[in-house]
């Protein structure tokens, strides 16, 4: 049986689960994570759509899309941030601190060419995106 990982938003009125395994998690770089994060890197859960639903609160559930590639999604209650449809991906990111009780085990980092905050951690650090998710697939140095 699949485990269950839920999260809420800040204030708690939106909750959300995913289920089972996630597709990959990491590490992203890039500006628009960093400015919507309000940090210096944001770190990201994949998963199929199907394994993610929002379990209550979905009347207070709001959307932010900046570019055909993110719908971010947080609470219009409190504003907290939850996950980012990314539909050319096929793929939902739950953000790694939505789901508390889920084992982070970051496996790579996008969009190191413009991090503010090098992490030397041995992981993968792609320039932009893997060629499967549309990138240069191109690596950068520690």
């Amino acid at each position: 049986m699949a485990v269950t990982h839920r999260g809420s938003c800040f204030c708690g009125a939106v909750q959300v689960e995913a289920t089972g395994d996630p597709a990959g998690m990491g590490y992203c770089h890039c500006r628009s994570c960093r400015s919507w994060s309000a940090g210096p890197v944001n770190a990201f859960t994949l998963w199929q759509p199907d394994q993610v639903r929002v379990s209550a609160g979905a009347e207070h559930l709001a959307a932010y899309q900046k570019t055909p590639n993110s719908q971010r999604q947080y609470c219009r209650l409190c504003g907290g941030h939850l996950m980012t449809n990314h539909p050319g991906l096929g793929l939902v990111d739950v953000y790694a601190a939505t789901l508390p009780a889920l084992a982070f085990h970051a496996g790579v980092h996008v969009n190191y060419a413009e991090t503010v905050l090098p992490m030397r951690d041995g992981l993968p650090k792609f320039k932009d995106f893997p060629k499967e998710f549309g990138g240069s697939g191109e690596m950068v140095a520690e």
